[in-house]
């Protein structure tokens, strides 16, 4: 039974008692807060703690129940959160009152008492189940669970994530031990969203990280979400897969590793989890699916949730898995389409839809735009539809997978420029969900989760893909990321190597040599400007541009220069020598016949006397001696 929930009182009538730190010690106060799911924290009382987790603890309590016809106290269990600011607490206490309405009559959920304040702390009160499953992995052989109560779980968590994702609440911390066992043996979600609740507040101890989920189990986006974000829906895909092959091998993800070991092999190196073998073809295809690190390549729990119910009866025999359903497999490659199923399966077309072709991932324009804009007239089998084509008489019969919906002239996917300043999120950013009635939702850089709006606060920007080049604008000043600058301070060309969802660029910098340094940067989509020969002007600035390409175009171009002038100077020297070599003899000097004459010459050749090769063959017999 709930406990008792205040009407909105008035600041003067809300005297309650708040736990010191001797549990049975009270000390009389005045709550500041009005909150409607308020406990009072004199009917509480710590027991014991039962469990510790990355944002606060969990305690064994007793709940004292009093009105005019009964008295009773029954267990519950308290998650006492780490102290937050002062100025932060209401804007807990308002999100959680939220929650706390949106999640009273749901089954597949723990149910929740109210919230109080001990000893300074939130506290969430909630029924006390007897054991997770991850207590019972701890009394299991092995720590692993069989394949029948793997996928009885699976249905039942899948379905309960589905009843807080259809109430617009991300869990974002779903592991074995927020997976609470009822007393009919059937999982339940043991954790209403907290990351969430805590998002954009920090703790009273500066030097205490708050994380948003647990390390073994977060996504990538969870980690720096304002910059690899956002999270969605699909994040909880991930942490649900995570759950499920713990569940499976007895082993947690990254088991032994430290918060920093595992963000740098998850975010920076896209480590994946190895998929065992021995799951049903479409569990394991979906468990594999949600560690796709594009989080729209993802499934949505629906999903995940037909994949567990179709395969709750397979059994594995001499002839492979029987009993199994029809179901969705991925496949990334559908429809010779580089896009997964269960990217596709988010927008699926109808009739009067407004297409055009799809462009291909990480590419700006579409490779062949066969259907520039057409109208679906028809469905037909196996995935195709029938478009109709200005100017074409017969409606063209295309696959869906090469085909995006377009809502007033946007498609998600689109690059856009959003109307609205806000100097905490870049202006540029990705579309990614239109529907049919003109709203948007947009991954930004600056926001943790997906901005929402409407179509027509928007203009299409220019996109960006992998391999391009692209450098800080010139006016720019404080870019919004780090950004390394040339020897006479001007901003240094990179070329982009990963586009996130958010519209974040990740850019390398091959014409810088690091000697082993990281050479990544990131960008905000509205602070750079594309580079390319076409804008280099003059033949100075495409030079510069080549350099960009790799480090040693610089030092190939020195040595080709090198190479290229010992060549020519070698060519030179040849010819210079060739040249002599051809030059015409000099006439031999007539023999005199006159006394004088021969007296003359041998004046003249008496200075090479000494050297008869330098004589004609006569004269030199006469000095030769013998």
């Amino acid at each position: 039974m709930a406990g008792p929930i205040c009407a909105s009182p008035s600041p003067e009538a809300l005297d309650y008692e708040i736990l010191g730190g001797d549990t049975d010690q009270l000390e009389n106060v005045v709550s500041p807060y009005n909150i409607k799911p308020w406990i009072d924290p004199a009917v509480l009382k710590l027991s014991h703690r039962i469990g510790r987790g990355p944002f606060g603890d969990v305690w064994m309590a007793t709940h004292h129940q009093s009105t005019a016809d009964y008295d009773e106290h029954h267990e519950v269990a308290v998650k006492m959160l780490h102290p937050l600011k002062e100025d932060q607490m209401q804007t807990f206490l308002e999100k959680f009152e939220d929650v706390f309405f949106k999640c009273r009559d749901l089954r597949g959920v723990c149910f929740l008492h109210g919230i109080s304040i001990l000893n300074g702390k939130i506290c969430i009160v909630m029924k006390f189940y007897e054991g997770s499953v991850g207590d019972k992995m701890n009394h299991s052989k092995g720590g692993r669970l069989s394949l029948p109560d793997i996928l009885r779980y699976g249905v039942d968590l899948a379905q309960g994530i589905l009843e807080l994702h259809s109430r617009e609440i991300l869990i974002l911390n779903l592991k074995p031990f927020n997976f609470l066992l009822n007393e009919h043996d059937q999982a339940v979600i043991g954790d209403v969203g907290i990351p969430s609740l805590l998002l954009g507040m920090s703790l009273q101890k500066s030097d205490t990280i708050v994380r948003i989920g647990t390390p073994n189990y977060m996504a990538p986006e969870q980690w720096e979400p304002h910059i690899g974000g956002p999270i969605s829906y699909e994040t909880d895909s991930w942490g649900f897969g995570c759950g499920i092959l713990e569940m499976f091998t007895g082993v947690r993800p990254w088991c032994g590793r430290s918060p920093e070991e595992i963000y740098r092999l998850v975010v920076k190196q896209q480590e994946k989890p190895k998929i065992p073998t021995g799951l049903p073809p479409l569990v394991e295809n979906v468990v594999a699916g949600c560690f796709d690190y594009d989080l729209r390549n993802r499934p949505l729990m629906v999903d995940i949730y037909q994949a567990f119910t179709s395969s709750q009866n397979a059994i594995y025999g001499d002839n492979g898995w029987i009993g199994l359903e029809s179901g969705k497999t991925t496949d990334e490659n559908v429809g010779n389409c580089a896009y997964t199923e269960w990217f596709l399966s988010k927008d699926l077309l109808q009739v009067g839809d407004s297409v055009r072709s799809r462009k291909s991932p990480n590419s700006c324009k579409a490779e062949n735009m066969y259907i520039p804009q057409g109208t679906v007239v028809g469905l037909d089998t196996d995935g195709f539809v029938l478009v109709r084509v200005h100017g074409i008489h017969d409606p063209l019969r295309v696959h869906s997978s090469k085909l995006e919906r377009l809502t007033s002239g946007f498609a998600a996917g689109d690059w856009i420029r959003m109307n609205t300043a806000d100097k905490k999120l870049s202006s540029v950013g990705i579309i990614h969900s239109i529907d049919r009635e003109g709203r948007v939702t947009v991954g930004v850089v600056g926001s943790e989760t997906l901005w929402k709006g409407s179509y027509s606060e928007l203009q299409m920007a220019e996109s960006f893909c992998v391999g391009q080049f692209v450098r800080l604008r010139g006016s720019l000043v404080n870019p919004r990321f780090l950004w390394p600058r040339k020897k006479g301070g001007g901003w240094p060309t990179g070329r982009v190597s990963q586009v996130l969802p958010n519209g974040c660029l990740i850019v390398k910098f091959p014409g810088r040599l690091t000697f082993g340094e990281d050479d990544t940067f990131l960008a905000d989509p509205a602070e750079v400007e594309l580079v390319s020969f076409s804008t280099c002007p003059g033949w100075v600035k495409k030079y510069q541009h080549l350099e960009d390409f790799h480090w040693s175009v610089r030092p190939l171009v020195v040595a080709l220069g090198l190479f290229t002038a010992l060549k020519l100077g070698i060519l030179v020297g040849k010819n210079v020598k060739r040249s002599k070599q051809k030059q015409p003899s000099t006439p031999k000097r007539r023999k005199s016949t006159t006394a004088s004459a021969q007296g003359e010459d041998q004046g003249l050749d008496g200075l090479n006397v000494g050297n008869p090769a330098w004589l004609p063959s006569s004269v030199a017999n006469i000095f030769t001696p013998r």
